[in-house]
């Protein structure tokens, strides 16, 4: 028995009559007799009574017909879904990134890409890279914007940009205003940072590690505004991507760190052994051209 064993059955138990059931179905007979075998046997009991004007359907066929319009209607549904999921006009971008790239990179490119596809969806996925990484290759999520690259032999990946690091630092701060400035000269200073599971943390601990110091961690956020306003508000300094926080009044001013190591890569990555859906390959040949 199968789903369309189920569906003929409906049928049949509507219009009690194999003829009629037959040519509704646009099938023969002996193939509608043949699929109602199936059920019965599936069920172990007879579920018409057969009479001379056709069949009349006995208590346990009652049974079955309420689950059978159930069990079609859940799968009519579920197809229903599946190919919306997979219509390249209206369909759905399950989409992760980076928390460090929600107010920049993220917003510019859907704004872009919903001019041309304004019917398609996203399922968005904010999350730290470590999680991003597993869910691309869980299929949890189709494409993520994360830095830096994932392992190239597992994952696709096409550059979106090069961001400089800056040291944001609060208004009137002794090195506010530079062209540049050395990581080392902030070594004194108290820290607002990321929490250490977020991989931008591992990122300035490494600069940091490299300019000769340990940073005096002074508070931990999971969010890069907050961290902005705190340094805002005086309460340190802290390492972030040029124009990462957007829309706020904090006066932390970034000034661009010194140094070949300092800038990140943003990219858009898919696993190479998953399948995209035509409405993320759809998305993803947009990013490509953007």
């Amino acid at each position: 028995m199968n789903v369309t064993d189920l569906r003929w059955f409906v049928v049949l138990a509507e219009t009690e009559h194999l003829t009629e059931a037959a040519a509704t179905l646009q099938t023969s007979q002996p193939n509608l007799s043949r699929s109602l075998r199936r059920v019965e046997e599936a069920f172990g009991t007879r579920l018409f009574e057969r009479e001379h004007r056709g069949l009349r359907l006995n208590p346990y066929g009652r049974i079955v017909l309420e689950g059978a319009r159930a069990a079609a209607g859940a799968v009519e549904s579920a197809q229903q879904r599946i190919d919306a999921l997979l219509d390249p006009e209206s369909g759905t971008v399950r989409l992760a990134f980076l928390h460090s790239v929600a107010t920049g990179v993220v917003p510019d490119l859907l704004t872009a890409f919903r001019q041309s596809a304004p019917s398609i969806r996203f399922a968005l996925r904010e999350q730290p890279s470590h999680d991003l990484v597993r869910d691309l290759e869980s299929g949890e999520a189709e494409l993520g914007i994360t830095g830096p690259r994932p392992d190239k032999d597992t994952f696709g990946w096409h550059l979106l940009e090069r961001q400089r690091l800056c040291l944001y630092v609060p208004p009137g701060h002794a090195l506010a205003g530079r062209d540049r400035v050395r990581l080392a000269e902030a070594a004194d200073e108290p820290f607002i940072a990321l929490r250490p599971d977020f991989g931008f943390r591992r990122v300035t601990d490494e600069l940091c590690r490299a300019a000769g110091f340990t940073p005096a961690v002074a508070f931990e956020s999971t969010d890069l505004t907050t961290i902005d306003r705190l340094v805002g508000a005086g309460l340190g300094v802290a390492v972030l991507p040029g124009g990462a926080v957007r829309g706020t009044e904090s006066g932390a001013s970034g000034v661009p760190l010194a140094g070949v190591r300092a800038r990140r890569d943003i990219g858009l990555a898919w696993c190479l052994h998953r399948q995209l859906s035509p409405a993320a390959e759809r998305f993803r040949s947009f990013v490509r051209a953007w």
